[in-house]
């Protein structure tokens, strides 16, 4: 089918129902976006790699061989370059793994193959998914497609160009401080990251503090619930790991909570972040007025609003600091290839290497603290509404790539209301509920109760129908 054919205006949900009913096949569909993503692509920095017979192999044996119950039969998405898939070169953003090519596949990449998925390439990151944007060495910089001098912010950041530009009706992306919402904030998407525990291939549990976990990157509330389910159906994955640790609640189906948009809660209203004692956080104009813009929604639809009082929490910069450092420190390049990473990173991977084990173990017992005093803080509330980022995106080339200190605290004014999530590891969901003077979506961020996912895209849903942003597209479109 040519790009006329204007499949790819349609939406994740609407796409997965042409499946079903046979009006177009998975190789279609397949060879229409990779049509785009050969066309666009490269305007907006979305993909690390695309492997055009790869995909259409896998599209036409998901068509003959496995069944249409698949909950994303025949559905396009991408990797993440965090994600190994055998046979497919795995960068991880960086040069040091420029000829990298994986034999096996991770978790993740099978549960969507499982799934019935169709995977189109890799998705653009920085290197290691350690910064929050895309802007590395090892590949052009990943945009935001509605102002193409401005990044798409990460580290899912390619899978958000992607998303945006229509390359692409959803792809999974991972959140360790903020990850998929930052760049769904960026592109003026709808990015959840789900409770810890929540999907088993993304789950957090093994990482060190638990921050990081799988969620999907969408154009709207139902979409990212179609993603959601897929990650957690039970067929996606073999038996032993659904024995897990899991998130309090069901695990889905979600789509129906995202379609239904039902119900009354008791939402608070948060401007403080923990990062506070750390650094002056100015709050620009147009986060401030998509958050008025959210109160004012959540009034006319009936639900309790009630501001929460800030409080301190003089330590959490030191502790988080010293996690993100830890975490660079299992880089696994040593010796001659050190040479080969950007300077952000060997600062990070030389502080993390020079870590005393006593501080990170304090860092980790404080940080438990943090999240049980957030959860006991949140507790009176269904959800509670923060701004998504606390400026617009950042124009490409903004962050001080040389400097760590400087570059760290960049990050911090840039996004100072996701990291903490992760830290509790509550479930959040960023969503567009206005446009800025220059016709760009901002977004607000809602964070839910542990297992809350469900609530939170009810409300998603409700202030998405209101808003009047889903339908608009960049100008890349």
């Amino acid at each position: 089918m040519s790009d006329a054919a204007g499949l790819h205006e349609s939406t994740a949900l609407e796409l997965h129902q042409l499946l079903q009913r046979g009006e177009i096949s998975p190789a279609e569909l397949a060879a229409h976006y990779l049509e785009r993503i050969d066309r666009l692509g490269p305007v907006v920095g979305a993909f690390a790699h695309v492997d055009a017979d790869r995909a259409l192999e896998r599209a036409r044996l998901v068509e003959r061989e496995m069944p249409r119950t698949a909950p994303l039969w025949g559905m396009p998405l991408a990797d993440k370059d965090l994600q190994q898939r055998a046979g497919v070169p795995a960068r991880f953003g960086s040069r040091a793994f420029a000829d990298f090519v994986p034999v096996e596949s991770d978790p993740l990449v099978q549960a969507v193959d499982r799934a019935g998925a169709v995977s189109l390439g890799k998705t653009a990151t920085p290197e290691f998914g350690m910064p929050s944007y895309t802007e590395g060495l090892a590949f052009a910089p990943a945009r935001d497609p509605w102002d193409l001098a401005r990044g798409a912010g990460g580290s899912s950041g390619g899978a958000a160009a992607a998303v945006a530009a229509g390359l692409l009706p959803f792809a999974p992306g991972s959140d360790g401080g903020g990850s998929i919402r930052i760049p769904a904030a960026s592109c003026g998407l709808v990015g959840l990251k789900p409770s810890r525990g929540r999907v088993p291939a993304g789950s957090g549990l093994g990482g060190l503090a638990g921050l990081g976990v799988a969620g999907p990157i969408a154009r709207t509330v139902a979409d990212a619930a179609l993603l959601l389910d897929g990650l957690v159906a039970p067929g996606a994955y073999p038996a032993e790991h659904l024995f897990a640790v899991r998130a309090p609640g069901g695990d889905g189906p979600f789509l129906g909570a995202a379609i239904r948009g039902e119900g009354r809660y008791q939402l608070g209203v948060m401007t403080d972040s923990p990062w506070d004692d750390f650094t002056e956080i100015a709050i620009a104009p147009e986060a401030r007025a998509a958050l008025e813009r959210a109160i004012e929604l959540a009034d006319r639809l009936g639900h309790g609003i009630e501001a929460i009082a800030p409080v301190s929490e003089p330590g959490y910069a030191d502790a988080f600091r010293a996690v993100w450092q830890a975490g660079a420190s299992a880089i696994p390049v040593d010796g001659p290839g050190e040479a080969l990473l950007e300077p952000l990173t060997r600062w990070l991977v030389e502080r993390g290497r020079a870590l005393p084990a006593r501080t990170l173990v304090e860092a980790l017992a404080w940080l438990a603290e943090f999240e049980q005093r957030t959860i006991r803080r949140f507790a009176p509330f269904d959800a509670v509404l923060t701004p998504a980022l606390a400026m617009p995106p950042r124009p490409i080339g903004w962050y001080d790539a040389a400097d760590g200190e400087r570059n760290f605290a960049q990050q911090v004014a840039f996004t100072p209301f996701t990291s903490f999530v992760n830290v509790a590891g509550l479930p959040a969901i960023t969503v567009p509920v206005a446009f800025d003077e220059a016709g760009h979506p901002v977004g607000v961020q809602l964070i839910g109760r542990p297992g809350g996912e469900a609530t939170l895209l009810s409300i998603a849903a409700q202030f998405e129908r209101r808003a009047g942003v889903v339908g608009v597209r960049p100008p890349v479109w």
